[in-house]
């Protein structure tokens, strides 16, 4: 059974930084596109950025590119999400999935039609 754990979620002020974490397990033999997704309140939930375990290629919603940062740990079984410039209307609970996918050249799609979730972190942007 895949788990996935997500960290690293709080309180920051306009202009900083945080790094979320999402601790993978259960992963058996094939290809995930493991993914970031955020809900703030009232909002439907969207997609943030994901990543593919076979080529590591990136993909990036419009409204964080150039400011947050998807990458993979050393031992693979953990995705970072970094995020800089972080302003009011990034608050939301961020959420880690993941899905099985058959290796292609396209990116990997931010829809969430993601076959396992984690619980989620709130991260806040306050002053």
């Amino acid at each position: 059974q895949v788990q996935l754990v997500e960290s690293g979620g709080g309180l920051v002020q306009p202009g900083g930084s945080l790094r979320l974490s999402c601790a993978a397990s259960g992963f058996t033999a094939g290809y995930y596109t493991i993914g970031w997704f955020r809900q703030a309140p009232g909002k439907e939930r969207e997609g943030v950025s994901c990543i593919t375990s076979f080529d590591g290629r990136t993909n990036y919603a419009d409204n964080v590119k150039g400011r947050f940062t998807i990458s993979r740990g050393n031992a693979k079984n953990t995705v970072y999400l970094q995020m800089n410039s972080l302003n009011p209307e990034d608050t939301a609970v961020y959420y880690c999935a993941a899905k099985p996918v058959i290796p292609s050249n396209d990116l990997c799609g931010l829809s969430d039609d993601m076959h396992y979730w984690g619980e989620g972190t709130l991260v806040t942007v306050s002053s």
